[in-house]
This record gives structure tokens, C-alpha cells and sequence, in this order.
């Protein structure tokens, strides 16, 4: 039996069961008390009978006391002017009714409640026995009152719990997703630098064998070879960082530093790509681990952003730093005269951007004197 109102919590079966309970007792203590005075008198047999009939109708009323809570408590209480058995089921529904909290209703049912009380009193004679059951009455309903306030506030403060639990728990799934979607973002950028590197290098490789008719068997077998190797190495690095995205977890490969540059300044040579180097960074290895590798992928990109839209040009590249003064980056190569903006225009250079915020560095890049020039400065701190 689930119970449930608007504005009231379900009840389960035990909840139910125990509210059945409280109003059982006092009946089962008016009922001993109603079969004792019929032991002596036996005439007071019908009486009884329909004291207990009327309590019994009250524990059926109790039914529909969340439903209809100030009908079923006004009608439990006007059955305990004559059922002494009822005054279980109407304590129990005046109860339920103050738990709905609508003073009002309360005041109402009070004041049938302990007119009944009253009534009761004088249909039995007036005494001092009456006085003291009225006196008597009058403080356990003001006792109930409290208590159908208590539990109101009781369950008000349970739901607001709940909803706290809900709203932390729907605050920390919203940040489990940012979190989801900014390491995707970082693995969606680690791909673009990978794969933006490599499939330039391979357009370079494919494009020398396209137009250049002067190569020799054995030159055109080493610059196969360059593609095949290449493009491998172009499937692996991709593997790696789709792994890492169906994992749901950090990039793990590749992440080359700093320390590397060296052998991808041989690489893009290799390839044909003409790059003129100037290395003054001191103590390199003193490089924190995040900046090393956001450095090797803003030499990376910038070197493939050359290749794109400068295609043959020299690339010079400086880069000088030590700890305490910086790390400063800088790429250049010349504009060739009438160079329209190709497939991913500027997409390099927001990655760029990118990469240098996250490294908590600036990035600068303007046409001087017909060459095209990126400034990045990442901090080293000491």
C-alpha cells in the first residue's frame, strides 16, 4: 500500500503499518476497558458494541485521511462524542492533518476535536472526572499538534537533503561532462597537430615526385620510402590518440618535448623542408612538463603552417629561453607573392593560439618586411 499527496512524501508499507498501529493501541485499551464494565454489566452490551463499530469505521476512514485530510479528521472526531474506540483513529488523522501544515484546517479540526473532547464529557455526566478528561484531553491535543508540526518539519528538512543530494549529484556529473569534453577537445587538438604535421610532410613527399622529373631511381626510391614511412608513422600516432579517446583518459602517446625538436627539424628536412635553426635555450631539461610539450607542438604546427601556405620557402626558427627569463618562439619563413589562403586557413594558428593560452604564454604573429612571423613566449618559471 503506497499512500501519497500532492504535498505529502509516499509511505511505504511499514510507515503505514506503524500510523495503523498507533491508532490500534488506544482502541485495544478502550476495547479491554468496554469488555470489563460488560463482565459486570451486562446490559451495556449494545453501547459497547457500537462504541467499538464506530472505532472500527474510524480505522476505515483512516484510508482516505491523505487524500481528504480535513473531512476524514472533522469525521473521526465527531465519532469519539460517542466511541471512546475511535479516539485512536482521529488522534491519528488530526495528526496527519497538522502534518499538511495549512493553519487554517488546524484550527478547525482543533476546535471540533475538543468540542467532541466536551461533548463527550457531559454525554457522560459532568464531574470531576469529566473535568479532569477534559483537562486531560485538551493538553494531549495541543501535544498532537506539536507533534503533527514536528514531523511536517521533519520531512521538509529530508527534502531538502534529498534535493541538495540531487543537485550536488547533478553539479558533479555536469563537471565529470566538462571535464569528458575538455579532454576530448585536448585529445581533438593533439590529433590535429599529429596528423596536420604528417599529412603535410606527405603532400611535400608526393608533390616532389609529382613535378620533379629530374630524380633518379635511386632518389625516387628514398622518397617513397619517406612516404611509406610517414604515413605509418602518421597511423600510429593516430591509434594512439584515438586509444586514448575510447578510453575516456589522458592522452598517453604521443607526447614528444622539447628534447626532441631535433629530430623533427631532421624530419621535416628529410622531407625537403628547408629550415634554418637557432637554438639558445639553456638547461632545457629544467622545462616543466607541460610547457616542454606544448612548446614541441607550437615548432611542430608552425613548421606544417609554413609548409601549407608557403610551400618551398625557407623556415627560420629561433628559439631561445632559460630559467627565470622565459622560453621565446620564433617562426618566420617569406610570403610568396599572391598567396591565397588554402583548406584550414587560420585553423592552425587558433590552435596555436590554444596551445600557447594553455601553457600560460602569448602568441603574436604579423607580415614584417614580406615575411610571415609567429612570436610565442611561454613563462619558465625558476
Amino acid at each position: 500500500m503506497h499512500d501519497r499527496t500532492d504535498d505529502q512524501p509516499p509511505l511505504d508499507r511499514t510507515d503505514v503499518a506503524l500510523r495503523y498501529l498507533c491508532a490500534v493501541v488506544p482502541m485495544l485499551f478502550y476495547g479491554v476497558v468496554l469488555v470489563w464494565l460488560v463482565l459486570r454489566e451486562p446490559d451495556r452490551l449494545l453501547p459497547a458494541a457500537i462504541d467499538v463499530a464506530m472505532g472500527v469505521l474510524g480505522l476505515v476512514l483512516m484510508r482516505w485521511r491523505r487524500h481528504r485530510p480535513l473531512p476524514v479528521a472533522l469525521a473521526t472526531a465527531l465519532l469519539t462524542v460517542f466511541s471512546t474506540t475511535a479516539t485512536g483513529p482521529a488522534q491519528v488523522a488530526y495528526v496527519s492533518l497538522c502534518t499538511h501544515r495549512r493553519p487554517r484546517q488546524i484550527v478547525l479540526a482543533a476546535a471540533v476535536s475538543w468540542l467532541c473532547l466536551a461533548g463527550h464529557a457531559v454525554w457522560h455526566g459532568i464531574g470531576q472526572a469529566a473535568v479532569v478528561s477534559v483537562a486531560t484531553g485538551t493538553a494531549l491535543l495541543g501535544g498532537l499538534t506539536i507533534f503533527g508540526l514536528y514531523l511536517r518539519g521533519r520531512r521538509d528538512l529530508a527534502a531538502s537533503q534529498r534535493a541538495a543530494a540531487l543537485a550536488a549529484e547533478r553539479e558533479q556529473l555536469h563537471r565529470i561532462e566538462q571535464a569528458r569534453l575538455a579532454e576530448r577537445a585536448k585529445i581533438a587538438q593533439e590529433m590535429h597537430d599529429v596528423l596536420a604535421h604528417r599529412v603535410s610532410l606527405l603532400s611535400m613527399l608526393a608533390g616532389g615526385l609529382a613535378y620533379r622529373t629530374d630524380l633518379g631511381p635511386e632518389e625516387t626510391r628514398k622518397i617513397a620510402l619517406a612516404i611509406q614511412e610517414n604515413a605509418h608513422q602518421s597511423l600510429n600516432e593516430l591509434r594512439s590518440v584515438l586509444g586514448a579517446l575510447r578510453r575516456d583518459s589522458a592522452v598517453e602517446a604521443p607526447q614528444p618535448t622539447l628534447a626532441r625538436v631535433g629530430d623533427l627539424f631532421d624530419e621535416v628536412r628529410a622531407a625537403g623542408q628547408h629550415v634554418e635553426v637557432d637554438d639558445g635555450i639553456r638547461d632545457a631539461d629544467l622545462l616543466p612538463g607541460p610547457t616542454t610539450r606544448h612548446a614541441y607542438r607550437i615548432v611542430q604546427e608552425a613548421l606544417t603552417n609554413a609548409r601549407k601556405h608557403a610551400p618551398g620557402s625557407p623556415v627560420t626558427a629561433r628559439l631561445h629561453g632559460r630559467p627565470g627569463r622565459g622560453l621565446h618562439i620564433r617562426v618566420s619563413n617569406p610570403v610568396p607573392p599572391g598567396t591565397s589562403a588554402g583548406p584550414g586557413s587560420r585553423l592552425g594558428l587558433v590552435g596555436l593560439a590554444e596551445r600557447a593560452r594553455m601553457a600560460g604564454g602569448t602568441i603574436s604573429h604579423a607580415v614584417r618586411d614580406g615575411r610571415f612571423v609567429l612570436d610565442v613566449r611561454l613563462p619558465w618559471e625558476v
